[in-house]
């Protein structure tokens, strides 16, 4: 796991899924006054230069939010995700991605707090650089984000909002996202919880969904993108997906307005599709 640098995959087709999601959740949480935290178990560097070196490797933003820049025809959803984008890109050419607390961050208050936790060394010192000048409102931790969710939950406020972000370059993570959450809904059941995942050939992703559907939540959304056909040697993630506890009530018809959208605009072959169900108690 510590291997892993979200450098090289900054602004691809999952990011833009998982952040547009991201900014519609904090929003809802923004409406009422009382205030919230926003808990990140895998922050990594809270910003991306798309011009760097491990970035420019793959180049994978083009084929993401690369596709969407600069369009006026977007629905309004995806238009409240690239405005962060571009609070981060002043002079209107692409060369900085925000990351998952960047999203979290433009649509929180003053007396919103967010707790981000990151293992890897030197994620962890970029990511105090990125948000060293929020003082108080942000707290940053070199640490097992699934640990910390013990010590956290429930918080202080009682309204929270938990992206749960790992690489999956781990066969475990797979198992310790299904027990963080179960953990996590034990301990605080009217929390928002969001479940990002990787849609791969590999049986634990395709386990992954079906395990999620069987914790003790009453309310739920899944929501994935597909941008090709997975590949016939098995390699490579073809889309990806998210999990989300106590979702919205509205996030469900903005999704559905939203998802056929990507599908064209991020869809590479006649494989990309969008799936979207959800629970209701």
């Amino acid at each position: 796991m510590l291997s892993y640098r979200h450098a090289f995959h900054a602004g691809n087709h999952a990011d833009v899924l998982k952040h547009l999601v991201l900014v519609q959740l904090t929003r809802h949480l923004a409406q009422k006054e009382k205030a919230f935290w926003y808990i990140d178990t895998h922050a990594g560097a809270g910003s991306y230069a798309l011009d760097s070196a491990q970035a420019a490797k793959l180049a994978e933003y083009r084929d993401g939010v690369g596709r969407l820049w600069g369009r006026k025809d977007l629905p309004p959803a995806v238009g409240a995700y690239l405005d962060v984008v571009q609070r981060a890109n002043p002079d209107g050419r692409l060369k900085h991605y925000p990351g998952s607390p960047h999203f979290a961050l433009s649509t929180m208050r003053e007396h919103d707090r967010l707790r981000l936790f990151e293992l890897h060394s030197r994620e962890v010192l970029r990511l105090r650089e990125n948000f060293a000048a929020l003082g108080k409102r942000v707290t940053v931790e070199e640490g097992d984000g699934y640990a910390a969710l013990k010590a956290l939950l429930p918080p202080p406020p009682r309204r929270a909002l938990v992206l749960i972000d790992p690489a999956y370059e781990e066969r475990r993570d797979y198992e310790r996202v299904v027990h963080a959450l179960k953990e996590c809904l034990l301990r605080f059941p009217s929390g928002t919880y969001a479940l990002w995942y990787p849609l791969l050939t590999r049986l634990e992703a395709h386990e992954l969904p079906p395990r999620l559907k069987r914790l003790p939540a009453s309310q739920w959304l899944h929501v994935t993108l597909r941008v090709r056909t997975p590949a016939s040697d098995g390699f490579g993630m073809h889309g990806s997906g998210l999990f989300i506890v106590n979702p919205p009530w509205t996030l469900q018809a903005t999704l559905q307005a939203v998802m056929p959208c990507l599908v064209d605009l991020l869809g590479v072959d006649a494989g990309a599709a969008f799936t979207l169900e959800t629970q209701v108690a």
